[in-house]
């Protein structure tokens, strides 16, 4: 048994050898890289078994500028520092994740996909039976049904083309593009659940898909999202200047404030009230996650429009101030026109007049949550159980169809 004497002259000792270690350690890497520099040289010569099909692509690759393509990954031979990182603008290298600029996008991507989740994990069983009765719905119900699926069928896929084809390019921080990824999949995964809900009812799904094409209050949304899109979704746009800069700001704008943060609320509410009621079930809880979803992209869009402010305090003048007060009132405008459109009577103990004033009080919260004045004076929250549904953890379920927490992976235990 050692005593401390011993105990700590082989502490020194251990710390010593560990130390020389390190010294060898690196010399061997030194060895290692020459050895593994030369092996990848003698990998490229031709031998007598070389096709000539081989001996092209050695040949080939023996005129490969490296240094062409670092230029091209943006300065990827120098290591970024934090203070290097932008929103936008940016010339460090963006395939550098870390060290991370912006710590609430990474912790916002981890949340992403803590809450993972896929369409076929909900059982539709009890809403075929539902819809497929007569009886089971009113006919306010079945066109709110109707309208809903329509409208998000393609609504999350002119999201998801948005950011793919635009916003993932044009936004300059790698932590940021980390969650833009995440969200482009589950903007795919919300049409997948439309899709599933639309074939499982057995709905025709050429009158559903092109509701937005057909339906005036579900056009005039998409046409209103599409057209801050057209610019920006261009190959050729560059951000830079400043009328480029503001033409992005104004994209996120419509489509985080406006399109996820005022179209969809309308139809969230209807289906997920319906839910409350025990009806189309499986609908609704798909709903209630894609809600989830929803509230953390809008969360994630506020801040990413907040640090381009914060960075480029020249784009947000007075003119920009006014353009995104005027986007958001008119989105508000036509959400307030599809709620009418959508339930001209009163149902599911709601009405179009309770509604428009849900839509301004989130109105409101969007235009403060951005640094605007408030345009609703007065307005209150006539449905708080959409707080309810938006806060329950992953792992709780509003309607009671399951009460398993998400096995990312796996099939789901039903209860």
């Amino acid at each position: 048994m050692l005593n401390w004497d011993e105990f700590h002259k082989e502490d020194g000792e251990t710390v010593a050898r560990a130390t020389n270690a390190g010294h060898a350690n690196e010399a061997n890497m030194d060895r290692l890289d020459s050895a593994g520099g030369a092996a990848a040289q003698e990998a490229r010569a031709v031998t007598a078994n070389d096709s000539a099909a081989i001996i092209r692509a050695k040949a080939a690759l023996d005129s490969l500028d490296v240094a062409e393509g670092l230029a091209e990954l943006e300065g990827a031979s120098a290591r970024v520092a934090v203070d290097e990182k932008m929103m936008i603008n940016c010339r460090a290298d963006l395939n550098q994740l870390v060290p991370f600029k912006y710590d609430w996008a990474w912790q916002k991507y981890l949340d992403g996909c803590a809450n993972h989740w896929m369409p076929q994990e909900v059982n539709m069983t009890a809403d075929i039976a539902v819809w497929r009765d007569p009886e089971g719905l009113t006919d306010d119900e079945r066109r709110i049904v109707m309208r809903n699926l329509g409208f998000f069928s393609t609504a999350d896929s002119l999201v998801a083309n948005n950011l793919v084809l635009a916003v993932y390019r044009l936004i300059t921080n790698p932590e940021c593009r980390q969650y833009i990824l995440r969200q482009a999949f589950e903007e795919a995964i919300h049409t997948h659940a439309y899709q599933y809900c639309i074939e499982s009812l057995g709905m025709d799904e050429g009158e559903i898909f092109n509701m937005y094409h057909e339906i005036p209050s579900v056009a005039k949304k998409a046409a209103w999202g599409l057209k801050y899109t057209r610019s920006i979704s261009d190959p050729k746009f560059e951000t830079g200047t400043v009328d480029t800069d503001k033409e992005l700001l104004r994209n996120l704008i419509a489509y985080y404030c406006v399109l996820e943060g005022i179209f969809f609320y309308c139809g969230f509410t209807q289906i997920l009230s319906m839910g409350r009621r025990n009806k189309m079930t499986g609908v609704a809880e798909q709903f209630q996650y894609i809600l989830r979803d929803e509230s953390m992209h809008l969360n994630f869009g506020i801040d990413v429009i907040n640090q381009i402010k914060i960075e480029n305090p020249h784009l947000w003048d007075a003119g920009m101030k006014e353009e995104a007060s005027q986007m958001i009132l008119q989105g508000t405008q036509l959400e307030i026109e599809y709620a009418r459109d959508t339930m001209p009577r009163g149902v599911l103990g709601m009405n179009a007049a309770m509604m428009e004033d849900y839509l301004k009080f989130i109105a409101n919260r969007r235009l403060s949550q951005i640094g605007l004045k408030e345009e609703y004076p007065g307005t209150t929250n006539p449905f708080p159980w959409m707080s309810e549904i938006m806060d329950l953890k992953k792992e709780k379920n509003f309607f009671e169809t399951r009460v398993i927490e998400y096995q990312t992976g796996g099939a789901l235990s039903w209860d």
